[in-house]
């Protein structure tokens, strides 16, 4: 099921409606539960086999992390945790890729090795859920929370189902607190959070889906030479498609959470008015940067052994975190150029430690950072190296065959919300969507609420699958 959907529509009115019954907040919980695991299986039934296999599975294993007193068995019960579910992730996302790619190195020694055909479904969401599963037991283990006190509040954060497929990314300590006392919205909170599921609906099913997805459809998936004006429409196409598309899901995530009267952290905030790569990933899929940085980057060593050990660290968390994104080498050069990117910025940084620049550097800053980004949504978009380096070469003049591709009524609409939604972001660079919008007069509000309202219903029905879904 997903959010932009008729279907969604009456399930989370009628989850509204029982979440509003004076129930016992036990049985409002279980009715949570329920509806969390409807909402799952309406995708493929079976897959939920997965998640009750992740759910006791991470119960067990933190309840024993705190049981035992040994570190070997203590140890041993966090491995079971991690195990088990990269063991889940590697099967279904990677398991066709490591196959492939193991022909391929065989065939390199004269070893023509024929696979069985392996006909694995990716379960829509794993990889969100793993992450978070995972952070329990770890959280657990490295002895910073508790787990949980009971088995249902556990089973209810991890199957929650507006963060469940595509995040935010929770912790058990962001969410599992919640779920003690009962809770429900209030007017504002009902009022607000409605508002940001239009806001999200309006980005992905208006602005994505209907004006943006199709140029970069046109360029990447087309078999035309690209030239530099082509190939950089499509690009910018995609960075804001894929923009309003992610960050259109998590706002409607965190929307339809605070309407059920809970709270879910930021996602996004405003990452093409980034300057700098570090800034970028303080404001893109922050969720996702900050699980990487806690479970992956400090681990490895972080920045305290030495500047070496830093870059090796730093690469190799964007090089997985890429490889996190989907099972191709493509995105592991996406993450690699991140890496790059983040090592050459604290280079730099090092440098030119006393440098501090203007606002009209600040901004020349700004937009190199939006520029390089781009270049690395190339390989992000692309379904082959072959293709991603023919857009690359478009977009720098270099492609000597090129031919127009795309037509003015596809140029225009991507130059006007792409630009627009640069501009919005540097001008709510350092505010609070909150903040903007506790500022503007009502009347304001509530015309920009309809037009919003009434564009997706007139949209409605060219919208596809968000991206995300497929990580």
């Amino acid at each position: 099921m997903v959010f932009n959907s008729l279907a969604f529509v009456v399930f989370f009115a009628l989850v509204l409606a029982l979440h509003a019954m004076p129930f016992p907040w036990t049985v409002r919980k279980i009715n949570l539960l329920v509806a969390s695991y409807l909402f799952y299986a309406a995708w493929n039934p079976p897959f939920v086999l997965l998640l009750w296999i992740s759910t006791v599975v991470d119960w067990y294993a933190a309840q024993q992390l705190v049981k035992s007193e040994g570190q070997r068995r203590r140890h041993a019960w966090m491995l079971l945790s991690v195990v088990a579910n990269l063991g889940m992730l590697g099967y279904f996302k990677y398991g066709k890729f490591l196959l492939a790619n193991f022909t391929a190195l065989m065939a390199t020694f004269g070893v023509h090795y024929k696979p069985p055909d392996w006909d694995i479904v990716l379960p829509v969401g794993i990889s969100f859920y793993t992450f978070a599963t995972m952070s329990y037991t770890l959280d657990v283990y490295l002895r910073r929370a508790l787990p949980a006190r009971n088995f249902l509040d556990y089973a209810l954060f991890v199957t929650f189902f507006p963060h469940l497929v595509a995040g935010p990314i929770m912790r058990p300590t962001e969410l599992v607190p919640q779920f003690a006392q009962p809770r429900r919205a209030s007017a504002d909170q009902l009022r607000f959070g409605l508002a940001l599921m239009t806001l999200g609906l309006f980005q992905k099913i208006v602005l994505a889906d209907s004006f943006l997805a199709r140029p970069a459809e046109i360029v990447y998936d087309g078999d035309k030479i690209p030239g530099a004006l082509d190939a950089w429409v499509a690009t910018l196409a995609f960075s804001g498609q894929i923009f309003c598309d992610f960050a259109g899901y998590s706002t409607t995530a965190i929307g339809a959470a605070m309407c059920l009267g809970f709270a879910m952290p930021d996602n996004f905030r405003f990452p093409y008015a980034a300057i700098g790569f570090s800034d970028f990933w303080r404001r893109w899929h922050i969720t996702l940067s900050s699980w990487l940085r806690d479970y992956l980057y400090i681990p490895l060593g972080g920045n305290r052994h030495g500047e070496a050990r830093t870059y090796l660290a730093l690469m190799t968390t964007m090089l997985l975190g890429g490889l996190w994104h989907g099972a191709s080498w493509a995105f592991v050069a996406w993450g690699g150029l991140h890496g790059l990117y983040l090592s050459v910025e604290r280079m730099l940084r090092a440098r030119f430690a006393g440098y501090s620049p203007g606002p009209l550097a600040l901004l020349g800053f700004g937009l190199l950072t939006y520029a390089l980004i781009n270049l690395t949504w190339v390989f992000f978009r692309a379904k082959s190296f072959g293709k991603a380096w023919l857009v690359l070469t478009g977009m720098f003049g270099l492609n000597a065959k090129a031919e127009p591709i795309l037509p003015t009524a596809h140029l225009v609409p991507v130059v006007v919300i792409v630009g627009g939604l640069v501009i919005a972001h540097w001008l709510m660079r350092n505010r609070t969507l909150e903040s903007a919008v506790a500022r503007m007069p009502a009347p304001v509000l509530s015309v920009g609420w309809a037009l919003m309202a009434f564009a997706i219903v007139i949209a409605q029905g060219a919208g596809s699958a968000f991206i995300y879904f497929q990580f």
